[in-house]
């Protein structure tokens, strides 16, 4: 057995195509590195499947890196009356903290209240709420509900405003680092048997006859985007579940098929903790565009959003409007003493979610659209899988499965292997945590810690808990290929910091171009991302730009 500090390394890229190349055919594809992709990859694969999954950029690189970082079963949707998804998403929070405790924790929730102004929010009424979510959770609650008295709130969260403030309420949710479950994810897949690779883009879908049903899906041609190398892979069963960009994957299989995904924006901004210094997360539980405001301290820094605004475009890299930053400020000095501006902003972002299209495609209010997954399959055997939330991504991996067999596709394996499948990274139980508010380092590596703090560059730090050693161990063992995919996804700074994160891109090019060898062009690599950088930094929200 390895110990710790020597871990045994991970199957090459190019191990994984060869392993790929070799083989006749396998039992499942999967289509889409983010959450739902790679939860059906780890499932499948776990179940004793031949699985192969390809995602044309990076793991996470869409929306799954993009959330407002909790694992909740979701309040908003109990005041919808949605108790069966809160249930489902109460269930699968415990499971997702039990099996990633190094990448997912509880986190206390504070829900202030004022008096004055049209912002009444009755402390009964809110106990009886979020009383029922405790209710609900049952043995799977994180804390207990309890009222806080104003002067307690105030010691706890001295940055939230004291003016008209009454009280509140505070529960528990949870909080994780989503891209980096989506890499631990793909690892796990990867230790299972799958075939797992990032930066390999599906261009086709290959298609056969059968006597009995007929012409049908039989596998996918993927270019490796690195070499342009093309790869036939064949399989009995093809799964997309590739977010937002379902449909363009559904078109390859049916040029005539109608849309199923209604995209909505989602924007963060990322500010010092100093305007909210506090070990709990804020929520408000109603902004002026019908959404919750929230306030998460994270990674040493903390999130304020999100919004909800319909886009009828799916750029790779969305960008958020002007008037989004403007208004999660806004929201935010009404209930901060000290409100960012403008010019505090180090990191903002934007994700589309995968709404699924409502029965009436005039509807245009997102925030009213089912967050529920839905999956359909076509006449030929392409199964799509949409919607839904980081929080059931294990769930969803699930029905998807269940589809498939439904569907004559695949022969039924019982389902609930993934229930107690600890991902690769989870410690001991029992094991002492650091929580995911504190600033960057090698708590997120979990059981794997020690194994990073032996390899080289281990005291060279490049930002404030990213080390050289952290960079290696990214391309060694992560799958890391470009800059952007150390800084934005194995580390975070990205989302932290732009403008820091743009200043470590051609240091973090030259370590990987010592690990990758010639053939990586680092200066390109490291421009590429500091072009990106320049869009989530403060100075790219000076003027609207809907791109």
């Amino acid at each position: 057995m390895n110990s710790p500090a020597s871990p045994a390394r991970e199957p090459s890229r190019q191990d994984l195509l060869d392993r790929l190349s070799s083989a006749v055919s396998c039992d499942v594809v999967v289509i889409g590195g983010g959450a739902t992709g790679l939860g059906i990859a780890v499932d499948a694969a776990a179940r004793g499947f031949s699985t192969a999954l390809f995602e044309a950029e990076d793991f996470a690189k869409g929306t799954s890196s993009r959330a407002t970082k909790l694992v909740h079963g979701g309040v908003r949707y109990l005041a919808q009356g949605n108790v069966s998804l809160v249930r489902e998403a109460l269930r699968e929070r415990k499971l997702l903290l039990a099996n990633a405790p190094h990448l997912a924790q509880p986190l206390p929730f504070v829900v202030p209240a004022y008096g004055l102004r049209g912002r009444v929010w009755d402390l009964p009424f809110l106990r009886i709420g979020l009383g029922l979510y405790d209710l609900l959770a049952g043995t799977r609650r994180l804390g207990p509900t309890r009222c806080v008295g104003r002067r307690a709130l105030l010691e706890e969260s001295p940055q939230i405003r004291g003016s008209e403030l009454v009280g509140g309420v505070r529960y528990w949710d949870g909080q994780f680092d989503d891209a980096r479950l989506a890499v631990a994810l793909a690892r796990t897949a990867i230790r299972a048997g799958g075939c797992v690779l990032n930066h390999c883009r599906v261009v086709s879908l290959m298609h056969g006859h059968t006597p009995s049903a007929g012409r049908r899906v039989e596998g996918v041609v993927v270019e490796d985007r690195e070499t342009g190398r093309s790869l036939e892979v064949r399989a009995r069963c093809v799964i997309n579940a590739t977010g937002v960009w379902v449909d363009a994957i559904r078109r390859l299989d049916d040029p005539a098929a109608q849309e199923m995904v209604s995209p909505s924006q989602g924007v963060h901004v990322v500010v010092d903790r100093e305007f909210f210094p506090s070990d709990q997360a804020l929520l408000v539980p109603k902004t002026a565009d019908g959404r919750v405001l929230f306030a998460v301290p994270w990674l040493g820094k903390v999130i304020l959003g999100t919004t909800d605004t319909p886009r009828d475009d799916l750029p790779l890299e969305p960008r958020p409007f002007a008037e989004e930053v403007d208004f999660i400020l806004h929201e935010a000095s009404r209930y901060l003493a000290r409100p960012p501006g403008r010019g505090d902003i180090r990191s903002a972002w934007a994700g589309l979610r995968p709404l699924v299209r409502p029965a009436d495609r005039g509807a245009t209010d997102t925030k009213r659209i089912s967050r529920e997954h839905h999956i359909v399959a076509s006449p030929d055997g392409l199964v799509t899988i949409t919607g839904g939330k980081w929080t059931t991504y294990r769930a969803m991996a699930e029905d998807a499965l269940a589809a498939c067999f439904a569907h004559g596709l695949l022969d039924t394996r019982p389902a609930g292997v993934t229930r107690s499948l600890r991902l690769v990274g989870a410690p001991a139980c029992g094991e002492a945590l650091v929580p995911l508010a504190a600033p960057p380092g090698l708590h997120l590596y979990g059981s794997e810690a020690a194994a990073v703090a032996m390899l080289p560059g281990a005291d060279h730090e490049l930002l404030p808990g990213l080390t050289e050693a952290m960079v290696r161990f990214a391309v060694r063992q992560e799958y890391a290929r470009t800059v952007e995919d150390v800084l934005a996804r194995r580390s975070r700074w990205l989302f932290l910091d732009a403008q820091a994160a743009a200043a470590a891109a051609d240091a973090v090019a030259a370590i990987m171009r010592d690990e990758l060898g010639p053939a990586f062009d680092a200066a390109a690599s490291a421009a590429g991302f500091r072009r990106l950088a320049s869009h989530y930094a403060a100075t790219a929200f000076n003027s609207d730009t809907r791109t």
